[in-house]
C-alpha cells in the first residue's frame, strides 16, 4: 500500500511540478504572472487528444505536437498581452489582469471548437497494463508519467546551464538592465522562454489528461490555483523549489486520500502550504531577500 501511495503521489505531483517549472519560469524573468497559464494547459491536452485520436499518431509525438502548439500560445500571450502593455507604460501587474482576460477568450474559443463535454484521450497500450511489485500493482501510464516529467525537468534544467539561451535567461532574471548591458537580446529571450513555458504546461496537460482520462475546456482552472501553489511553496521564481513542491504537494494530496478520504485532499493540501508560509514566509526555497529566478 505504501508504494502504492508513493508511485500514486509522485506521478501526480510530477504533474504540478512541471506546470509549476513554467509558471516559474516566466515569474522569474519578468516578475508577473501569467494566469494564461492554466488555459495554454488545456489547449495541449485538447492538440495531444487530436494528434492521437484524429491523426492516429504516436502518444511521444502528440506530447510533442501539445507542447510545441502550447509554446506557441505562451509566445502569443507574451505578444499580445504583456509586450503590448509594458510599451504602452501599464503597471506590470496590470499584464496579470490581461493574461486573465485572454485565459478567458482561450477558453470560450475552447468550447466551441470541442464543445464543454468531457473526453477521454482514446484506449492506447498503456491505459490497462500494470506492473506487479511488491504486492503493489502500479500502473505503467503513471510510471511513464513520471519518467515523462522529469525528462521534460532535466531537459529545462540542462537548457537554463548549458546552453546560451540558459545563461541569457539566467542574466535577465537577475537584472534586465544589466542584460541589456551586456548585448543580450532581451524581447528574443523573453519571447524564448514564453514558448518554454507554454510547452512545458502543453506536456503537463497530455500527462494530467492520461492520468485522470479527463479533457474539457474548464481543466485548467484547479491546475492554475495547483500551479500558484506550488509557485509560492517552492519559492518565487525558484525552478528547483517548484520542482520539490510540486511532488511535496501531490504526495500531501495522495496521503489525505488514504489518511481522510477525498473529500480533505484540497483542505489538507493547502493547510500544509499555510503552515510552511507561517513558519517560512519566503517558501522552502528562498532566502529572506528574495531575488528573482
Amino acid at each position: 500500500m505504501l508504494l502504492q501511495q508513493l508511485v500514486n503521489g509522485l506521478s501526480l505531483g510530477a504533474v504540478y511540478a512541471v506546470f509549476a517549472i513554467g509558471f516559474t519560469l516566466v515569474f522569474g524573468v519578468m516578475n508577473v504572472l501569467n494566469l494564461a497559464q492554466g488555459a495554454v494547459f488545456m489547449w495541449g491536452a485538447y492538440v495531444g487528444l487530436e494528434v492521437v485520436g484524429r491523426l492516429a499518431l504516436p502518444l511521444p509525438l502528440a506530447i510533442v505536437a501539445a507542447a510545441v502548439a502550447a509554446g506557441l500560445l505562451g509566445v502569443l500571450s507574451e505578444l499580445i498581452v504583456f509586450r503590448t502593455l509594458q510599451r504602452r507604460g501599464a503597471h506590470r501587474w496590470m499584464g496579470m489582469v490581461g493574461s486573465l482576460a485572454l485565459a478567458r477568450i482561450l477558453i470560450g474559443v475552447a468550447q466551441e471548437v470541442f464543445g464543454t463535454q468531457v473526453v477521454r484521450y482514446p484506449d492506447n497500450a498503456l491505459a490497462g497494463a500494470s506492473l506487479d511489485l511488491f504486492g503493489a500493482r502500479l500502473q505503467w501510464l503513471q510510471l511513464v508519467s513520471i519518467g515523462a516529467a522529469l525528462t521534460m525537468v532535466l531537459a529545462l534544467a540542462l537548457l537554463l546551464r548549458l546552453t546560451n539561451l540558459g545563461r541569457a535567461i539566467r542574466t535577465i532574471a537577475f537584472s534586465e538592465t544589466v542584460g541589456r548591458l551586456v548585448g543580450i537580446p532581451v524581447d528574443r529571450v523573453r519571447i524564448a522562454t514564453f514558448f518554454v513555458s507554454g510547452a512545458l504546461a502543453g506536456g503537463a496537460g497530455v500527462l494530467w489528461s492520461l492520468l485522470f482520462q479527463s479533457v474539457s475546456p474548464f481543466m485548467g482552472d484547479s491546475i492554475l490555483l495547483k500551479g500558484l501553489t506550488v509557485l509560492i511553496l517552492g519559492g518565487l521564481g525558484n525552478v528547483a523549489g517548484a520542482l520539490v513542491g510540486g511532488l511535496l504537494l501531490g504526495l500531501v494530496e495522495v496521503g489525505s486520500i488514504v489518511a481522510v478520504g477525498s473529500g480533505y485532499r484540497d483542505a489538507v493540501g493547502f493547510g500544509l502550504v499555510l503552515l510552511i508560509l507561517i513558519v517560512r514566509p519566503t517558501g522552502l526555497f528562498a532566502t529572506i531577500e528574495t531575488k528573482r529566478a
